[in-house]
């Protein structure tokens, strides 16, 4: 009673000393007053209340680290296959209680550590302790509690605890033989009412809250009437059957789009255009999501599946997928058989380089025969280059020309009809023919330049850089569209790359060409111009469009 009082007390009127250690002091007075009527309690041998002389069986440190050192040669492989079981299961064991010990102190310290540090040293700590005779350990809760409520804020409090541990064990083995067991006792007590888990105990009123108060109910019923490695089986047993039920609980499909309210980048005109609008609803686009494995199996087949009769082409966008087993893949390669019973396809987009496991998505859809070149399914880098794939089968299957096939010179394109011969002459003798080879570029990002630039021939990708090789694709432009019309409009750098996808010729069109043309040609001057502005609207428009379809 005494020990407890004064740790319960002691807090409230000094902190320059820990409880612990007054109490123990206070609990050495007790012990001895008793002892001033019962003269029997100052005996050390036999006396249970005491903790009693520590000794090493006899013999001194150097000779028992030696004992050690020579035991080590008797080790047979018969004796190392009975422990290493044990040993296993024991460095689990430790290196749970080390992770759990190090998040309750980070909460409580505001600060942040390394767990693999902290197990690699663990490790070597209880390897070097096991080579000098010592037993394994870890960073337990009761202790680093102690520790920290004691004042402790650096890592040197752990390495002092375990230098005076060893100084107590050489030089104040008789001090510690009168430490009273009932004081220890006492000052246990104490820290264990004070490490009980008080808001845990509100889980179970709380229907959300329910089952993790039953695992913490039999984590602690194990380890009471089990043992502690049982209890941490039973503890990882229900996380693990928690983790599948909440996974199996999510939705795999984030959002699902209409393949009338997605359209690619690519920009055409005359009759690809009019191909492109009528709005393509054999098309469906799917956002995955989360974990495709066992559990959510049959939940990816029902969202599919209904797709198969209707849909010419089923897009798979699988930037948010966090993991993928074979299972998932078997689904799919299902629904890829009924779409190619139809002639359709299955595409995917978006596929991750690797998920968080480390698994090369794009490398396993191969190898599992997802995905294979001679087959219906097909894998893109990026969702508009999916739908653009998927606009150009649609545009050949009904004959509407190509945009690598069109040829399109300044009287050909639509921007300029009704325009005099005159005024058509002059915008010939203004502009140059330039030739632009496939993987080149017509312009960069942040180069200067006012000019236009009028495609004759070819296909040009306009991408904006984001970070190293990454970029984000604006737009794709074909014969008779015009790029380049930021720069010419404000005189500023390129704001942009234009890479040239296919062989392409452009006509080059510079600001005081254009001025000078303008004086002559104004209807022709407010027809550029009026192009220029209907092109960056409608891409406005095409991304406020993609905006609201992903956001579903």
């Amino acid at each position: 009673m005494v020990v407890m009082a004064v740790m319960v007390l002691t807090p409230r009127f000094t902190r320059a000393v820990p409880p612990a250690i007054l109490a123990l002091a206070a609990g050495l007075a007790a012990y001895f007053g008793l002892a001033a009527f019962d003269p029997a309690l100052l005996e050390v041998e036999g006396n249970l209340l005491l903790v009693g002389r520590i000794s090493a069986g006899g013999f001194g440190v150097g000779a028992t680290i030696g004992q050690h050192w020579r035991s080590l040669g008797a080790l047979e492989p018969s004796i190392l296959l009975e422990v290493i079981v044990p040993a296993l299961t024991l460095a689990a064991l430790l290196s749970i209680d080390t992770l759990k010990t190090c998040v309750v102190l980070d909460a409580m310290t505001s600060s942040s550590s390394n767990p693999n540090r902290d197990l690699v040293g663990q490790g070597i700590g209880n390897v070097a302790s096991a080579l000098v005779g010592g037993v394994p350990g870890a960073g337990t809760m009761g202790a680093s509690l102690i520790n920290v409520s004691s004042g402790a804020n650096t890592r040197v409090s752990g390495l002092m605890a375990g230098a005076l541990c060893f100084v107590a064990f050489l030089v104040l083995s008789p001090v510690i033989a009168w430490v009273p067991v009932a004081a220890l006792a006492s000052i246990l007590m104490v820290i264990g009412f004070r490490m009980i888990d008080r808001h845990s105990l509100a889980f179970f009123n709380t229907p959300a809250t329910r089952l993790d108060f039953l695992v913490i109910t039999a984590v602690i019923v194990v380890a009471l009437f089990v043992n502690l490695i049982a209890a941490s089986g039973v503890g990882v047993a229900f996380a693990i059957l928690l983790f599948i039920r909440e996974q199996t609980r999510s939705t795999v499909v984030r959002n699902r789009i209409e393949g009338n309210h997605l359209f690619s980048k690519r920009q055409r005109s005359g009759e690809e255009a009019e191909g492109a609008e009528e709005g393509p609803s054999d098309t469906v686009v799917f956002e995955l999501q989360g974990s495709l494995f066992f559990g959510t199996a049959s939940q990816l087949h029902a969202a599919l599946e209904p797709e198969t009769q209707t849909r010419k082409f089923v897009i798979l966008s699988m930037r948010r997928v966090q993991s993928l087993d074979l299972t998932a893949t078997h689904v799919l390669e299902q629904i890829k058989d009924r779409l190619e019973e139809n002639d359709a396809y299955l595409v995917f987009c978006d596929i991750p380089k690797g998920l968080p496991s480390g698994l090369k998505m794009k490398r396993f859809l191969k190898d599992t025969g997802v995905v294979r070149p001679t087959n219906k399914a097909f894998a893109f880098r990026q969702l508009d280059e999916a739908l653009e794939w998927v606009e150009g089968q649609r545009n050949a299957a009904k004959g509407a020309p190509q945009g690598e096939d069109l040829v399109l010179d300044i009287p050909d394109m639509a921007m300029f009809a009704g325009l005099s011969p005159k005024a058509i002459k002059d915008l010939n003798a203004a502009v140059t023919l330039r030739p632009v080879h496939a993987g080149k570029k017509v312009f960069k990002a942040g180069s200067s330049g006012d000019e236009l630039f009028l495609i004759r021939r070819g296909t040009v990708k306009i991408t904006l850089p984001i970070h190293k090789k990454e970029h984000y694709h604006l737009a794709t432009c074909g014969p008779g569209e015009i790029i380049g019309g930021i720069g010419f409009l404000d005189g500023a750098n390129h704001a942009a790359d234009a890479l040239a996808l296919t062989e392409v010729e452009v006509y080059v069109l510079g600001r005081d060409g254009f001025l000078a043309l303008g004086e002559d040609h104004p209807a022709m001057a407010f027809r550029l111009v009026e192009t220029v502005a209907l092109n960056l609207a409608g891409r406005l428009r095409a991304t406020v469009s993609e905006i609201h379809a992903l956001r579903g």
